[in-house]
């Protein structure tokens, strides 16, 4: 009897996470910086869980745009990771974050922003059409390509590139791309 009852717990215990895993598939859940991205959470809630953003998030905070982040939206972000930071020249972030550059800061910020959902395939479908850019919350102008047949590359107002490295990042108030590097606005 112990030994059916043993055999019965281990099988609920790999039906339940079969279940888990099945459901996580489902709903669009993707990991990103070691954390799971919920689709039912908002773009605020699910990035400060993301290890590979944290600089993005001090960001998003300093600039005061947390609360607009959160809002109905919806919004397409360009989230740099940690990595797009530290190759910014050298002393950049810590002069964007201080008070007195916040405008220069949330200028930055927004240029990574675009209204809308805007995943991979919306993008390529506008590729396809011969439309290769996005206007910016900031106001600025995005210019994509596609290299090769499931990457997509940006290009900002100067020319420097960054390459998507995790696509359709489902939020309840849009989708967000991880990308390799800190796109700039013309100043």
């Amino acid at each position: 009897m112990k030994a059916l009852l043993k055999n019965a717990s281990l099988a609920l215990a790999l039906v339940l996470t079969t279940v888990a895993l099945n459901a996580q598939k489902t709903d669009n859940t993707v990991m990103v910086g070691g954390e799971a991205m919920f689709p039912k959470k908002n773009i605020v809630e699910n990035a400060v869980n993301s290890k590979a953003h944290t600089t993005l998030v001090a960001a998003v905070q300093a600039a005061g745009l947390v609360e607009t982040l959160q809002g109905a939206g919806p919004f397409t972000v360009f989230a740099p990771v940690n990595d797009a930071f530290e190759n910014l020249p050298a002393g950049t972030v810590e002069t964007l974050l201080k008070p007195e550059n916040k405008a220069t800061l949330t200028k930055v910020l927004t240029y990574h922003v675009v209204a809308g959902r805007f995943d991979f395939d919306a993008i390529a479908q506008k590729l396809k059409k011969g439309e290769n850019t996005l206007k910016t919350v900031s106001g600025g102008t995005l210019t994509f390509m596609m290299n090769g047949p499931r990457n997509i590359v940006l290009k900002d107002e100067n020319g420097n590139t960054a390459n998507i490295s995790t696509y359709d990042v489902y939020q309840s108030n849009g989708v967000i791309h991880s990308v390799d590097a800190v796109l700039l606005p013309k100043m």
